[in-house]
C-alpha cells in the first residue's frame, strides 16, 4: 500500500482534489485501489507500469527507481492476487491489487 500512496502523491494532483485510498473485501477476496487527480499514465505505458525499472518518460526527472510497482506486483502474486492500473474518465490515474481470502 505504502508504494500506491507514494505514486499517487508523487504523480496526482492534491489541489485538484486530493488521492483517495479504497479498500473493500468480499467473501474472496481484499480489494485495495488508489486514485490520483493527476496527468494519468500514458496509454503506452500502461501495460508496463507494474516492470521492474519501467518509469515513464515524464517520471524520469522525478525520485524513484521504477521499483515500486513491481513489488506491489510480485507482493501480489505471491499471494495469489492480481495488480492492474487505469486511466479514469476525468483524469488521473488508478492504481490498485487484489488478495485472495
Amino acid at each position: 500500500m505504502a508504494n500506491l500512496v507514494d505514486n499517487a502523491l508523487k504523480f496526482g494532483d492534491g489541489a485538484a482534489a486530493p488521492p483517495k485510498l479504497t479498500v473493500g473485501a468480499d467473501d474472496t477476496q481484499v480489494t485495495v485501489e488508489m486514485r490520483d487527480h493527476g496527468p494519468g499514465i500514458p496509454p503506452g505505458d500502461l501495460p508496463k507500469v507494474f516492470g521492474r525499472f519501467h518509469r515513464a518518460d515524464a517520471a524520469r526527472g522525478l525520485p524513484g527507481s521504477g521499483l515500486g510497482l513491481a513489488i506491489v506486483a510480485s507482493a501480489a502474486e505471491a499471494a495469489g492476487g492480481t495488480t492492474w492500473a487505469r486511466n479514469e474518465p476525468d483524469g488521473g490515474a488508478t492504481v490498485g491489487f487484489s488478495l485472495r481470502r
